[in-house]
């Protein structure tokens, strides 16, 4: 089934256009960095992962970005292919779906690189809230009416609410963190959040 998802006009995020063209031009010179230094990582992890599990390398999934626009994400495969045989799910510690090599690239991130295809593309950005699935976000607005709103910015590689719980928070204390960032964007803010992030794929902390 389809869901669609608006943000009201009056209810979206006010960034000035100077702040937005230079988060812009940060997104696209550190994505275009970050992939060219680390694609002999990617190819590297892409055979080891071809290796210990049939099934496709790349990780296709829909997610819903910006003022509700739904365009596909891109992750190194992590899963089993018959990870959501019985319906999608919320990835948990532990999760018994993930692959050995999965826990690895999990844990640093490496999972993740692919996704700077999608902020070279624009649909995403390299700070902003997480893009979730549509269903999860349908079953998240009834309970919290305000979570739509994370969709007034450009979601992220990595975000406030990442920094600061990451997968072991609620979707209550996402949602919470998230507004908190969209409230007070700022140059000193996304630095604070792209250093705090650095620390956290160095030590390996919150992934699951």
């Amino acid at each position: 089934m389809e869901y669609e998802f608006r943000i009201h006009p009056m209810k979206t995020a006010k960034i000035s256009n100077t702040f937005q063209l230079m988060k812009r031009l940060f997104d696209v010179n550190l994505a275009l960095f970050l992939l060219i230094i680390t694609c002999p990582i990617i190819l590297m992890t892409a055979i080891v992962v071809k290796i210990e599990s049939p099934g496709q390398i790349i990780y296709r999934q829909e997610r819903v970005g910006l003022h509700g626009k739904k365009f596909i994400i891109y992750k190194i495969r992590s899963m089993y292919t018959d990870a959501e045989k019985a319906g999608p799910k919320w990835a948990e510690k532990n999760d018994d779906r993930i692959t050995r090599v999965g826990r690895f690239i999990r844990k640093t991130r490496i999972d993740e690189l692919p996704q700077l295809w999608n902020v070279l593309k624009g649909e995403m950005s390299m700070i902003g809230p997480r893009p979730e699935r549509p269903v999860f976000i349908k079953e998240f607005q009834m309970n919290y009416p305000n979570f739509i709103q994370r969709l007034a910015v450009k979601p992220g590689l990595t975000g406030w609410a990442q920094v600061n719980g990451g997968y072991d928070i609620s979707p209550k204390e996402k949602l919470k963190l998230d507004l908190e960032y969209i409230h007070s964007m700022s140059l000193k803010s996304e630095a604070h959040i792209l250093c705090k992030t650095v620390k956290i794929i160095l030590s390996g902390s919150g992934a699951r």
